[in-house]
């Protein structure tokens, strides 16, 4: 199992790497559990500040495994719910609410699971030869792993069902277009695309960050006047902390802050 989601550190940047790729990195139900250990393990780490998820050959991840999903299904709504449903769900929404920044370097096929992982992580740097896709409806089911509810509020309704709807694929620049990555880059950029993007967010406070993340997400499911008051939530957190004191310091000063996470 160990296998399923191979880890590597980097300094302060942990990679996690889809490792299926037989299958194209579908997600098993035991892959995805072992992925969300390992989230567990990053948060607890407070000497890893960032993930960066990418996947095995020449899939980032060609989303569920439909076999296994599909004995599930066979039982009843019940068991296909609590078993297929809720852990991915559960994945994606640890993802989108996860306290460290999570980028995905999507490497190539991203469809179904993959794509929605993709929507939920924080930010997205994709290969030129990545394609997309939501698939579903080509096997009678909507996504189900947030992807009727975070590609709508990405792209907007009409683009966001175009896809839903029709299942066809999509290149990684249309991918950029409707905000499911931030930027495409040749292959072999990949990697040190996301590295770079990592490196540019762990110049800053490393608990700023995590208050940045916690008030957009929060917020987007609120109102305007309840995502004003979770904004102002986090920033009331930050003023006792020792990284607000310092940054203030270090740029009244001009030099180079030192941070503690806290």
């Amino acid at each position: 199992m160990s296998d399923l989601v191979l880890m590597e550190v980097h300094r302060s940047v942990a990679v996690l790497t889809l490792n299926r790729p037989d299958k194209l990195n579908a997600l098993s139900y035991a892959l995805v559990d072992r992925l969300m250990h390992l989230l567990d393990m990053i948060e607890d780490d407070a000497a890893l500040r960032a993930v960066i998820l990418t996947g095995a050959g020449r899939a980032f991840s060609a989303g569920a495994d439909i076999k296994e999903f599909s004995e599930s299904v066979r039982q009843g709504p019940d068991v296909a719910v609590r078993a297929f449903v809720r852990r991915g769900q559960a994945l994606t929404a640890r993802m989108e609410a996860f306290p460290k920044p999570i980028i995905a370097a999507v490497n190539g096929i991203a469809f179904g699971g993959g794509c929605e992982i993709t929507e939920a992580v924080h930010l997205a740097v994709a290969s030129e030869t990545a394609v997309f896709a939501k698939p579903e409806i080509a096997i009678g089911i909507p996504p189900t792993f947030g992807g009727t509810q975070r590609l709508s509020r990405l792209a907007g309704r009409k683009r966001a069902l175009e896809h839903l709807l029709t299942g066809d694929t999509f290149s990684a620049q249309r991918a950029c277009e409707l905000g499911v990555v931030n930027r495409v880059v040749p292959p072999d950029e990949l990697l040190p695309a996301a590295f770079d993007l990592a490196g540019r967010i762990l110049r800053h406070s490393p608990l700023t960050a995590s208050r940045i993340i916690a008030a957009v997400t929060r917020g987007l499911n609120a109102s305007i006047a309840e995502g004003l008051a979770i904004e102002s939530e986090q920033f009331a957190r930050m003023v006792p902390t020792h990284d607000v004191r310092e940054a203030l310091d270090a740029w009244i000063g001009r030099r180079k802050p030192e941070y503690r996470g806290c």
